[in-house]
């Protein structure tokens, strides 16, 4: 049975592929071979590949293990810091605290 994966959009696949590229820069910068990099990882050479692709297929912990690895963990810690517009809808009042309705058992994707 083959895994449904919802569609990944142009911009999302244009930063996945930009942060690839920079993972890979970074090792090499740091002089390490992908074998380097999969065996302090635990993951497999391919997967360092597909990570330096910018794969929308790779997990997400994947690319947090690599980013680890080449020392740029602060840099993930730094993603949604600064939510600017999260503490502008906050401050004006619109987030209301509540949770979107349930749906019915029988409803479909």
């Amino acid at each position: 049975m083959r895994i449904k994966r919802p569609p990944i959009l142009p911009k999302s696949k244009k930063i996945l592929e930009e942060l690839g590229t920079n993972l890979r820069l970074a090792r090499l910068r740091r002089r390490l071979t992908a074998a380097q990099v999969a065996e302090r990882a635990h993951l497999s050479r391919m997967t360092i590949y597909s990570v330096e692709k910018g794969s929308a297929k790779v997990a997400v912990g994947a690319y947090i293990q690599v980013l680890f690895v080449l020392g740029l963990e602060q840099d993930l810690a730094a993603v949604a810091r600064d939510d600017v517009l999260g503490r502008k809808l906050q401050d004006a009042g619109l987030l209301t605290g509540r949770r979107a309705p349930r749906r019915e058992r029988g409803d479909a994707d």
